[in-house]
């Protein structure tokens, strides 16, 4: 089988993945194997080829929004598998590989506080392969309505904003504030829009202003224009924490500013405390949880959710990356195996 394999984290444009014929991997004991139809090119995978989030093994292969069926079983498998998924199921597998289900934070049901987590693409490998394994109780369901292409993105850049959500506090009917605008935020906006929400967006590109407009926001600007209301709670989705103190200007007293990063270029700069008084709160969004999954997949099974994605050849990795970090491309980038594209 072929598979993009990252044996040395470097800067993309020297094209750090290499294609590699690889054994078809057998499924453990509660594992399955999954043959890959599409798997979505996340920013993480960005930090982790570059080596901002230096992978705990090497080589490894990324990935971790993947759209595929399940194929084979492992021993003590089926016992595992979610409710409704069997062989021939389509499949979602996420950033979550595994917890370890012993610690406090596990059995207090926060398992992605996990003190001793493994993380698709990262620890195990993902999905820039045309099959791989994964635990049978880490399967998320797809829903129907939902191209290969359209799910992918839903599999991180969804569920990462649906805890998002949460993490802010959003309540339907609130004001809410999103800062930068892309995988995860286009999908954000609709479900806060869903919700009775109004929406104001700050974004550096005309192009995501105009997207988000059409998508529900109230109100789009670029970073320090004035936006017409206080907002109940904030997200900010940039990978830069330059923009925290401007973020926590617009939140109005008493609100959350969710920062959805795993890797803050730049750390905090000094922030005013008048920026934090009045109990305004900030904090940070660190993975998700199986039950977030399950969540928002449901939640998407009833939203006619417009994922804007684009198809990229399978060949195309390396080259999706730098695209994905030039940001060249207003909608989510997804590998498609060639015998699907």
């Amino acid at each position: 089988m072929r598979a993009w394999t990252l044996h040395r984290p470097g800067h993309v444009a020297d094209r750090p993945l290499t294609l590699e014929e690889r054994r078809r991997p057998e499924p453990g004991p509660g594992e399955v194997r999954l043959r890959v139809l599409a798997c979505g090119i996340c920013r993480t995978d960005l930090h982790i080829v570059a080596g901002e989030l230096p992978p705990p093994r090497l080589p490894v292969v990324p990935g971790h929004q993947v759209v595929a069926t399940v194929e084979a079983l492992g021993s003590g498998a089926q016992e595992s598998l979610p409710d409704g998924i069997q062989t021939g199921s389509r499949v979602g597998v996420a950033w979550l590989h595994r917890a370890c289900g012993r610690c406090a934070y596990c059995l207090g049901g926060r398992e992605n506080l996990c003190e001793r987590p493994r993380f698709t693409g990262y620890h195990a490998d993902g999905g820039y392969s045309e099959w791989m394994v994964a635990p049978a109780d880490a399967l998320l369901p797809i829903p129907a309505r939902y191209s290969d292409v359209e799910a992918a993105p839903l599999l991180c850049a969804g569920v990462i904003g649906y805890r998002s959500l949460k993490v802010a506090g959003v309540q339907p009917g609130q004001r809410l504030a999103l800062i930068g605008f892309g995988a995860s935020a286009h999908l954000v906006l609709q479900v806060a829009v869903a919700w009775g929400c109004e929406v104001i967006v700050f974004s550096r590109g005309p192009h995501h202003r105009q997207l988000a407009r059409r998508l529900g926001a109230v109100w789009t600007g670029a970073p320090g224009e004035t936006p017409p209301f206080a907002a109940d709670a904030a997200i900010s989705f940039a990978p830069a924490g330059g923009v925290v103190p401007a973020a926590l200007q617009v939140l109005r007293r008493g609100g959350t500013l969710a920062i959805n990063a795993v890797h803050l270029e730049g750390g905090l700069p000094p922030l005013d405390y008048a920026l934090l008084y009045h109990e305004r709160r900030l904090a940070s969004v660190a993975n998700t949880t199986r039950a977030d999954g399950r969540e928002f997949m449901a939640l998407a099974a009833r939203l006619p959710l417009r994922v804007h994605a684009e198809a990229v050849p399978f060949t195309q990795a390396n080259e999706a990356l730098l695209r994905l970090q030039a940001g060249e491309t207003e909608a989510a980038l997804v590998l498609t195996m060639d015998r699907h594209a």
